[in-house]
């Protein structure tokens, strides 16, 4: 009478050991989560079609491997505790404390994140934790200039770094000029020494304003984790993604999800720091 119930055992035994390598093949099946917020006033989305919206962004994402999610909730430890990544992108409303303790946390735990400015005002604090500061006004540029519109041209100057394997130049409408404060952070683009900013507020160049290489792209490191900061959001929306921004969006998904590639990886990032005047004028904001 025991020995059926000993192999009835040594059956349920086995299904169980099953069950459990099944569960754990799926679980290592499991695509990387990139997690897109959408709960702080953001206007363009990674689901909608239009010209400034984010959905060729996902679909660059999804072709890295990436499974994407948004999220219109708050930014918690627990909401970040499943996934591999969070883009930040086009934020008009703030951040609270306890959401920015969070992505530091998840960012020194080894996430990733890449934050793209529309205005940067709402991500103060959070850059401030990044040791990433901003100027008081958008980039004017005298050379590769796009449609003799001051505000938008083409950023040819990138450092090497995973996120500008391929591409040649990137280009922007309406960028933010970005300060490294950290030695643990490094800029990946720059503009021309020609471009300037409107330090003063006059609308018009003159001795009151900054002209010298601003950055459009820094790039740093928390903890076991890695982030990137971009000026402009407009880089990755529907209607300019194209050329080297569509080549930058397939290098974003790769790295946000570590797949980058690793002997673009291991070269040594190249340093294009700001001089003083910029550096000063950054914190009259």
């Amino acid at each position: 009478m025991q020995k059926p119930m000993r192999a009835g055992r040594f059956l349920a035994f086995l299904a169980t050991l099953v069950a459990l390598i099944a569960s754990s093949h799926l679980a290592q099946a499991q695509p990387p989560i990139v997690l897109v917020d959408e709960g702080h006033g953001q206007k363009f989305h990674i689901a909608a079609e239009g010209k400034l919206d984010l959905s060729g962004l996902a679909a660059a994402l999804r072709a890295g491997g990436a499974k994407v999610q948004s999220i219109e909730t708050a930014l918690t430890t627990a909401a970040l505790s499943h996934i591999d990544a969070l883009v930040i992108s086009g934020a008009f409303a703030p951040f609270s404390a306890s959401e920015i303790d969070s992505i530091m946390h998840f960012l020194d735990g080894g996430g990733r994140l890449a934050v793209m400015l529309h205005i940067p005002f709402p991500l103060t604090p959070l850059l401030r934790q990044l040791h990433v500061d901003f100027s008081n006004g958008v980039i004017h540029e005298r050379e590769h200039v796009i449609g003799d519109d001051p505000l938008n041209f083409n950023v040819a100057a990138l450092g090497a770094h995973p996120l500008t394997r391929k591409v040649d130049s990137l280009s922007v409408f309406g960028a933010w000029a970005l300060l490294s404060e950290d030695t643990s952070t490094v800029a990946i683009a720059h503009t021309s020494t020609q471009a300037w900013v409107d330090l003063n507020g006059n609308n018009t160049l003159d001795k009151g304003d900054a002209v010298q290489a601003f950055n459009v792209a820094i790039a740093g490191q928390v903890g076991r984790g890695a982030f990137v900061v971009f000026g402009d959001d407009a880089i990755f929306q529907n209607q300019f993604l194209h050329g080297g921004n569509a080549t930058l969006a397939r290098n974003l998904g790769a790295w946000l999800i570590k797949a980058e590639n690793k002997d673009v990886a291991s070269a040594a990032p190249t340093k294009m720091p700001l001089p003083s005047p910029f550096a000063s004028a950054a914190h009259e904001l």
